[in-house]
């Protein structure tokens, strides 16, 4: 073989070598082998740190935004609410007021003070934490974000209701109803993750959600008129209502870490 030849076989392996490796630094998701996370592609601009409960009360309330109680049988007050090296524990237990027969547990809640609000201008939002959760009879967890001026819009992100089925719900959807999948879970006491992301659909007031379990996508419903509403998001422990009767008679415990919220200016 010529000189000169040789020569120019091994210029082009430089070049193709080059071009290939451009190819890879350009590309975050060919460096990973993630290919199916929106995270490898969006520049993310976090706004509630995974770190929150170690400054709760710069990023939490307690209580619900209206008050004590909503459509389960707890009141839920700030002593059932702890926070130690990171994790959020909610504590409830039998206890009755004079105000409202119809409670029968003592219980905690909290929202966010960042709010998520789809728009124009950040079209593209992600809801995520890692939660152990109680799921006897009785017992009904939730992560979720809720209309903050007005109900509808809902979106639930996780909520166990008395068993290992984990409901994500859409209030309103497409047709003005309700959206619900259910995802059978292993070990609901153990640590998961549950997530959300919500995305403007083109110029509309409607969004696309995907929910996530463990990484793994196990819905994908459509939110109606949720752009340009702000949504609170909430962590409670409720009891009975929609999860049954009788509750425990005894402590039951929910524990969350890593809550954190993640918007987007592009899609």
């Amino acid at each position: 073989m010529k000189k000169s030849s040789l020569n120019l076989i091994v210029f082009l392996s430089v070049m193709m070598g080059t071009s290939c490796n451009k190819k890879a630094a350009d590309n975050p998701a060919a460096q990973t082998g993630v290919t199916n996370q929106a995270t490898t592609e969006l520049s993310w601009v976090t706004v509630l740190p995974t770190t929150s409960f170690n400054s709760y009360g710069t990023y939490w309330n307690d209580l619900y935004p209206w008050g004590s109680d909503h459509n389960g049988s707890a009141r839920m007050r700030s002593q059932n609410i702890a926070t130690s090296g990171g994790v959020l524990t909610m504590t409830a237990y039998p206890g009755t007021v004079s105000d409202k027969p119809s409670i029968h547990y003592f219980s905690g809640t909290c929202y966010a003070k960042q709010q998520v609000t789809v728009s124009a201008s950040w079209p593209k939002w992600r809801v995520s934490g890692e939660f152990q959760c109680p799921s006897v009879t009785g017992t009904w967890p939730a992560l979720w974000l809720n209309g903050a001026n007005q109900w509808p819009p809902e979106s639930d992100i996780m909520e166990f209701k008395g068993s290992a089925t984990c409901w994500t719900n859409t209030y309103k959807n497409e047709n003005g109803q309700w959206s619900s999948v259910g995802t059978t879970i292993s070990g609901p006491a153990n640590w998961h993750t549950y997530t959300a992301y919500l995305t403007r659909i083109g110029s509309t007031s409607n969004v696309s959600i995907e929910y996530w379990i463990d990484g793994t996508k196990v819905s994908t419903q459509t939110g109606q008129n949720f752009v340009n509403e702000p949504l609170n998001l909430i962590i409670d422990l409720q009891m009975e209502g929609s999860s049954g009767t009788p509750g425990p008679s005894g402590n039951t415990v929910m524990r969350a870490r890593n809550v954190t919220i993640q918007r987007s200016a592009t899609l």
